[in-house]
């Protein structure tokens, strides 16, 4: 449906996947949470804050998989308190829509949860790493809204979250909040193959075309792959819409 993400995290990317294949998991990740921990202070009034309800969330996404609640996303906003929190209520509406139409390009409307191609997922062990792949070598193909994959991004997400992702990457797919986490950690702190976080992007005025460039530029940006840029910009159109606000400039890339 679409090319592999290609936004790099140092020594390699963030791949997607794009069908909802579970695949068999280990005892230990199927009977219960890993970190359940009491939401931070201040998470409800954050939930509550957020520019999106979860009718405009519904419409956004009609078909989406039922692993990808509204909950779920609010409750990782306290994460990243930040995020289509800042600046005007114009910029915070655009944040919010660039970030849904981008993990929305990349899950095919939020209907697929995991890499589809299984052949791929013995791919994503790095054991170069002093750290190895404690989960298993196929256990760190792409999962959740920004589809995180490579044991290294999973330490690297979990480092940032609190949350031991490297022993328990099966989380992301159980748990919709740890999800909805790993996506608003690479947008608000990752680069990719861009210059500025997509976050940054939104919040300075650079506009949704550096967003792309930061998720997937080396494949889409520059004339790479038009339709697929044109995919994000529609999408991302159509939300600001539904949120009451315009698009801004400099959506492409």
């Amino acid at each position: 449906m679409r090319s592999r993400i290609a936004a790099l995290l140092s020594a390699a990317t963030v791949a997607v996947g794009i069908a909802l294949v579970v695949p068999t998991m280990p005892a230990a990740a199927t009977t219960g949470c890993f970190h359940c921990a009491a939401a931070p202070a201040g998470a409800d009034a954050r939930a509550e804050g957020f520019v999106v309800s979860e009718a405009q969330f519904n419409q956004m996404f009609p078909n989406r998989n039922a692993f990808y609640t509204y909950s779920g996303l609010t409750a990782a906003l306290s994460a990243y308190p930040e995020f289509a929190n800042t600046g005007s209520d114009t910029v915070k509406r655009q944040e919010a829509a660039a970030f849904l139409a981008n993990v929305s390009h990349e899950t095919g409307g939020l209907v697929h949860v995991v890499e589809q191609n299984t052949g791929n997922y013995p791919h994503y062990c790095d054991a170069s790493q002093p750290y190895g792949c404690p989960a298993g070598q196929a256990a760190y193909y792409g999962r959740g809204p920004i589809q995180l994959s490579w044991n290294f991004n999973y330490k690297a997400a979990g480092d940032a979250l609190g949350i031991d992702l490297l022993n328990n990457p099966y989380l992301v797919e159980q748990d919709a909040a740890v999800a909805w986490k790993t996506a608003l950690w690479y947008w608000n702190t990752q680069t990719g193959p861009g210059t500025m976080t997509p976050h940054h992007a939104m919040v300075s005025g650079a506009g949704f075309g550096e967003t792309i460039r930061s998720i997937n530029g080396s494949l889409e940006c520059n004339g790479g792959n038009p339709g697929q840029v044109q995919s994000r910009i529609n999408s991302y159109k159509s939300f600001v819409q539904i949120l009451g606000t315009t698009p801004g400039d400099n959506l492409s890339c």
